[in-house]
């Protein structure tokens, strides 16, 4: 089977995982009021879901460097396909880096958190999740801009030059 058409079964198969388990969260007691909040019941389906897909992706990525490496033994990739990838992964370090020191820049004085049950959550840690969601949402701009430069194929250069 191509590697292509490996990557879209895979891609088409992590779609509906995702819509299936966002629906069921929706539409499978959303509506749950426990005090003045709403508790959905499936709350756990969709951490869980993003315990796995975390997990499956660092497996990948882990198992696709050290397959690249094995490939590449001592040949330039940049040469025999155009994509300048040390620049890229530098660009991905850097913007990581950047993106976890702004979320903690922008979470600096946060106030220690009282959830309506009492549960009481340390300013250290209401900073650490603002890292956290700030890094992410960088993180997902950057992913979303690279997709679209990646598809319209401004970054690769000619092999045969």
């Amino acid at each position: 089977m191509k590697i292509e058409k490996r990557s879209s079964r895979v891609l088409l198969c992590c779609v509906v995982l995702i819509v299936v388990c966002f629906a069921a969260f929706l539409l499978i007691g959303y509506n749950n009021p426990v005090g003045d909040n709403n508790e959905p019941l499936l709350t756990d389906v969709i951490m869980w879901l993003m315990y796995l897909l975390t997990a499956v992706t660092a497996a990948l990525t882990v198992w696709s460097v050290i397959r690249g490496i094995q490939n590449t033994k001592g040949n330039d990739p940049a040469a025999t396909t155009g994509v300048p990838s040390g620049k890229i992964t530098m660009f991905t370090v850097c913007l990581t880096v950047v993106s976890l020191i702004l979320g903690w820049v922008t979470g600096l004085g946060a106030t220690e958190f009282t959830a309506s049950d009492g549960t009481v959550t340390s300013a250290g840690w209401v900073t650490v999740v603002n890292v956290f969601m700030v890094s992410m949402g960088i993180l997902l701009v950057a992913a979303a801009i690279a997709v679209a430069v990646s598809m319209t194929g401004v970054v690769t250069k000619s092999a045969s030059k």
